[in-house]
């Protein structure tokens, strides 16, 4: 388990970092999800963060390294207080813990100081790390949704899960 992770922001001057942990990622990437992989598509992920209803994080090592990234998506306010979580791990810091204390820190972010109510993630069923991860910060399976997305060129199976910030409250207040 890694000492400490940092959460960031996303930056235009980490641009040829970024592409290359994501070139270094494509086997673990493989058809569960497409990362900016251009300096155009980079440019143009970092514009959509502008606005209000997009949040990314960075996770790094404790030495500064890109180890993952959590986007929350589509956010909607007013009533319904809700965004779409994706994430993915950046090689060759997957599997040692920064995805799980990212998601740990995305999570206080969301519910604390963003004031979001309920967060989805949305995971391809073979997708057994990614399970893993939402599970294990205790997110529930709502349902399966056909076709859900397309991701690498194809229309692909999902599974809903999600957590509220009660939920997530909970589970904080018996972890500390």
């Amino acid at each position: 388990m890694p000492k400490e992770c940092i959460l960031t922001k996303p930056s235009r001057n980490r641009c040829d970092e970024f592409l290359a942990a994501v070139r270094r990622s494509r086997k673990l990437h493989g058809r569960w999800v497409s990362p900016p992989a251009t300096v155009e598509k980079f440019d143009t992920y970092l514009r959509r963060l502008r606005k209000e209803t997009h949040l990314s994080y960075w996770v790094c090592t404790e030495r500064g390294e890109l180890a993952g990234v959590f986007n929350i998506n589509e956010i909607v306010r007013g009533l319904f207080c809700s965004g779409y979580l994706g994430y993915y791990a950046l090689a060759p810091h997957a599997g040692r813990g920064y995805m799980k204390k990212g998601l740990g820190a995305v999570l206080s972010e969301a519910f604390g100081r963003q004031r979001l109510h309920r967060l989805e993630a949305n995971i391809q069923p073979d997708n057994e790390a990614s399970r893993r991860l939402v599970q294990t910060m205790g997110f529930r399976l709502e349902g399966f949704s056909p076709r859900y997305l397309k991701i690498a060129g194809r229309w692909r199976d999902h599974e809903r899960w999600a957590i509220t910030a009660e939920e997530w409250r909970s589970r904080a207040g018996r972890a500390g």
